[in-house]
């Protein structure tokens, strides 16, 4: 077997597509709530799966999974139930074309330290979605009672917007 030598840049796009490949499979619903990329915020009606009323961290936990496997048979796309080096490929060229266009401020096709910086702060320092339901129900449980109330919920901001 020969080995193909590819440029440094490519690498390292594909790499981050990979490490993005497999943060789609466990994308929250922090993201999701915010309005991400591949789907639109769910509805409070969605989340709350005992139909109570309020929406609690094991009820976003529930559906974050059931997203997850939703997102792993979208990417299975030979439908075998297991994702192959073809499926992440795509999947991470997908992931980084996205990222290239909402970072690459620029448009040389490469993301710089500076161009990452200032995204980054642009968010306030923050990186991505992350905390999951914990930092959801911190964030936006304003009587802190422990779960979300609808109007709790749709109080969140949206992807983009600004508190």
């Amino acid at each position: 077997m020969t080995k193909t030598s590819i440029p440094v840049s490519v690498r390292q796009t594909l790499l981050l597509g990979l490490i993005g490949a497999g943060a789609v499979l466990s994308l929250s619903t922090v993201v999701e709530a915010r309005g991400g990329p591949e789907s639109a915020r769910p509805t409070f009606e969605q989340i709350d799966a005992n139909g109570d009323g309020a929406v609690t961290p094991d009820e976003v936990r529930i559906h974050m999974r059931t997203r997850g496997a939703e997102r792993f048979a979208q990417i299975d796309t030979d439908g075998n139930g297991a994702l192959s080096r073809a499926e992440l490929a795509a999947r991470a060229e997908s992931r980084a074309d996205r990222m290239l266009a909402r970072l690459d401020t620029n448009t040389d096709g490469e993301i710089s330290r500076e161009e990452l910086e200032a995204h980054r702060k642009d968010r306030g320092g923050r990186r991505g979605g992350r905390g999951g339901p914990d930092r959801l129900f911190e964030r936006a449980d304003a009587d802190n009672n422990g779960s979300l109330s609808k109007a709790e919920w749709d109080a969140m901001p949206t992807r983009g917007a600004r508190r």
